[in-house]
């Protein structure tokens, strides 16, 4: 659903700019997860998810690193 008016009254942030907030935020919180989901594997010697998990948090962290660079980035700016 779809928002055209910002909503960063409220928040006192731009919505752009919380949504890269966010978007880091998520990308952290996944990676802590899946490192839960790959012990619960690796504890079933279930290799091929724990694989699919690791591969995942690894794509987890990219993200959460590119918006890291974003932001750092535009707090300079």
């Amino acid at each position: 659903m779809a928002n055209d008016e910002e909503t960063g009254n409220v928040t006192g942030t731009k919505d752009k700019d919380y949504n890269i907030l966010w978007f880091t935020q998520a990308c952290l919180d996944n990676a802590l997860r899946l490192e839960i989901y790959i012990q619960d594997a690796e504890r079933d010697n279930d290799t091929e998810l724990a694989e699919l998990f690791r591969r995942a948090q690894g794509e987890s962290r990219k993200g959460a690193e590119q918006g890291k660079r974003l932001l750092l980035s535009r707090l300079k700016g």
